[in-house]
């Protein structure tokens, strides 16, 4: 969301130093599963988004991202995942400036980001859907219906959304762009704008509670006229392969067991978002 195109931004406050007690610098700083195992902990980046990542009423870290990255960090070693959350355009930033040590944040694999941070493979699949008023009105289904009946349009800060309504013909001047979904739930119900713009697991998610906002049924985006079918999955810093890779092995087994779908069900995921595309054909 693409899960959404990246808008560099700026990251926030400086670098954490990863050095440390006496005891860690026997570990090479460039082998960054040595060093998390030392540490005990993994920082993971989150943007605070239901269901991928978020705090629930108790004031816990939860979502598939923390619960997923509990599960497989443990198996590395590292007996503590600490969520840090930040608005969805600091991640990668905030990744390269060491400020986390891996990000999750219902994060598309797309050919910009994987310049600058390498993922592991997708642990699902999804489509794209709209938040609009209830009825749907102006029967948005589609970016290109946004350009033919003008509506006001309107998604997310960093989300790959901004290139698909680009693509199909939306200038970008004209992007209403919102802090997150619920934003953007707030906008539809209000008139403000006509639609917003998510994943089609953030809409459904989103509006359940709503009597004034709908989500519309999921479709692909269409790109030079391909259909986009994205990926969501962790992103590493580039010098950390070895990382991504032993993650990899764990996400693997867990695809061929059934219990990745097990801990992503709870969150809304559906046996059909669940993928076996790669990392390596979504950064093409």
């Amino acid at each position: 969301m693409s899960r959404r195109a990246l808008l560099l931004g700026t990251a926030a406050a400086g670098a954490l130093t990863v050095a440390g007690a006496a005891g860690c610098s026997r570990v090479p700083s460039g082998d960054a599963l040595a060093r998390l195992k030392s540490q005990g902990t993994v920082r993971l980046g989150i943007a605070g988004e239901v269901p991928y990542g978020y705090v629930d009423d108790q004031g816990e870290f939860t979502g598939e991202a923390p619960e997923l990255a509990r599960v497989i960090f443990k198996r590395l070693g590292i007996d503590s995942v600490q969520p840090v959350a930040t608005d969805f355009a600091s991640l990668i930033p905030g990744l390269n400036s060491q400020q986390f040590d891996v990000v999750s944040a219902g994060m598309y694999i797309n050919n910009e980001r994987c310049r600058q941070v390498i993922f592991s493979d997708p642990e699902y699949q999804m489509l794209d859907s709209f938040i609009v008023r209830k009825g749907n009105p102006k029967n948005l289904r589609s970016y290109e219906d946004v350009v033919r009946t003008k509506a006001k349009f309107s998604t997310g800060t960093g989300y790959a959304e901004i290139d698909y309504a680009v693509a199909a013909g939306i200038p970008e001047k004209d992007i209403v762009i919102l802090q997150d979904q619920v934003a953007g739930l707030n906008a539809v119900e209000s008139g403000r704008v006509d639609v917003f713009a998510g994943t089609a697991l953030t809409t459904r998610e989103v509006v359940r509670k709503s009597s004034k906002a709908e989500a519309t049924e999921p479709f692909a985006a269409v790109v030079d006229g391909e259909k986009q079918i994205d990926g969501g999955g962790f992103a590493f810093r580039p010098t950390d392969t070895e990382l991504r890779d032993a993650f990899n092995v764990e996400i693997h087994k867990m695809k061929k067991s059934g219990e990745l779908f097990r801990i992503l069900k709870p969150f809304g995921f559906t046996k059909a978002e669940m993928t076996t595309l790669t990392a390596e054909e979504l950064c093409r």
